[in-house]
């Protein structure tokens, strides 16, 4: 609800600048804040309702966006011919408030116990975890240490799990995340562009206005379909647990779109491709963040998405902007759908050669794991082992002379009575 009120103030405000730099502030921040404000939620809260169906559900909340974008392009084209850019600006931050009234239909999980209930557990563990510290340190060294270091000490750890309670930064040694991380990096280095330049390749081919803005219509149409039809299809059976490779093959598939497109010179063929990239649009952005959620697991997926998108927002930001100067240096669109087309051919590549090199590991893993549970002699030795450090670890401590003393009177006087 919050994003939404800021969308509709950041539109309605740029409709009284006077500045390219105050359009950069009220567009470019206040309403990329709150548009920010209402993807990630969205999105996780589709994790948190859904679980056994969750690809269908996010290819159909994904299908949201491409309506907008089916009806954006054609509607400010008349919204600026008949009410100008300041006009434009008004009706749109009005539309963007209806976000407040789709937020506030969301409904919390569980009863309103559910907290109370977390922080009394919460309690506990802290407690618990505080009294199993001080015993470990009485123990391990014969005078205590003093309290202010033990301030400091605790003081250190609450603020670090304050800090991985919102943003888990142990996922930066989970192998599956690094991959689709870097994967993802690539890709968006080419993913936005094509959509930006297509309207303007359109008209610098002799197109009218309202045909090029057609072609983003027709993008937007094919999407809409695509999105739930491939959340309907990554959650079969076959499909569902190498979901990896769908994705990896749906990048790789924009990719060669974008390749193809400089053979379209005539409005026909830009339609084609129009067709295509809005299939293959589609079919990455219903996976985006399922395949996330796949890797990382519902618990951890809040941390995730928050990571990846600081680590996105760069690409994204520096995709357009390469596009554009390699269109200025050579005079022609079709340099940079090239671009665009070998960096995501590229990102397909790497997240299929490696996502197969991550599930042969942890199959392996896998199999490792279940030879150890199996396998009695691997148990009686890990307990051993274990047995072996407790008495190292205990064997030099002045507290327990005492015990190992009265545990060796009764053992003589066994042996004494056996000797009788």
């Amino acid at each position: 609800m919050f994003g939404g009120l800021l969308c509709g103030i950041g539109m309605v405000s740029a409709a009284f600048c006077t500045s390219i730099m105050q359009l950069y502030i009220c567009v470019g921040f206040i309403t990329g804040l709150g548009l920010a404000l209402n993807l990630q939620p969205s999105v996780i809260m589709i994790g948190k309702y859904f679980l056994k169906r969750r690809p269908i559900a996010n290819g159909l909340a994904m299908a949201g966006s491409p309506v907008m974008l089916c009806t954006l392009a054609p509607l400010n084209q008349f919204l600026f011919d008949s009410f100008g850019w300041r006009g434009s600006f008004l009706i749109l931050g009005a539309i963007l408030l209806n976000c407040c009234v789709a937020g506030a239909l969301f409904r919390p999980i569980g009863p309103g116990t559910a907290s109370v209930k977390t922080q009394v557990t919460e309690e506990e563990k802290g407690a618990l975890k505080q009294e199993v510290t001080e015993d470990a340190m009485e123990i391990s060294s014969p005078t205590n240490l003093p309290m202010k270091n033990k301030t400091e000490e605790e003081g250190d750890r609450d603020c670090c799990e304050k800090i991985n309670r919102y943003l888990d930064f142990s996922l930066f040694k989970h192998r599956g995340f690094l991959i689709y991380l870097i994967g993802n990096v690539l890709m968006f280095l080419g993913f936005f562009a094509p959509i930006i330049f297509l309207a303007p390749y359109a008209k610098h081919t002799g197109i009218d206005e309202y045909s090029a803005a057609f072609l983003l219509s027709i993008l937007a149409i094919v999407d809409i379909v695509a999105r739930p039809t491939t959340g309907i299809i990554a959650n079969s059976k076959w499909v569902r647990p190498r979901i990896q490779y769908f994705f990896s093959f749906s990048i790789a598939f924009n990719g060669v779109c974008h390749l193809l497109c400089p053979l379209a010179s005539s409005y026909t063929g830009l339609v084609v491709y129009s067709v295509f990239f809005g299939l293959a649009f589609g079919m990455v952005c219903a996976m985006l963040f399922e395949t996330l959620m796949d890797l990382v697991g519902a618990a951890r997926f809040t941390s995730a998405v928050g990571l990846v998108t600081i680590a996105e927002c760069c690409t994204i930001l520096l995709g357009p902007p390469i596009g554009g100067m390699l269109i200025d240096t050579f005079g022609d669109y079709k340099y940079m759908f090239v671009k665009c087309g070998v960096v995501m051919v590229l990102a397909g590549t790497f997240l299929f050669i490696m996502n197969y090199y991550n599930y042969r590991v942890l199959a392996k893993e896998e199999k490792e794991r279940k030879a150890r549970e199996e396998d009695p002699k691997t148990v009686r030795t890990e307990n051993e082992g274990r047995n072996n450090w407790i008495k190292e670890t205990t064997q030099g401590g002045p507290e327990l002379e005492l015990l190992r003393e009265e545990q060796a009177g009764p053992k003589k006087e066994e042996n004494g009575i056996r000797e009788v």
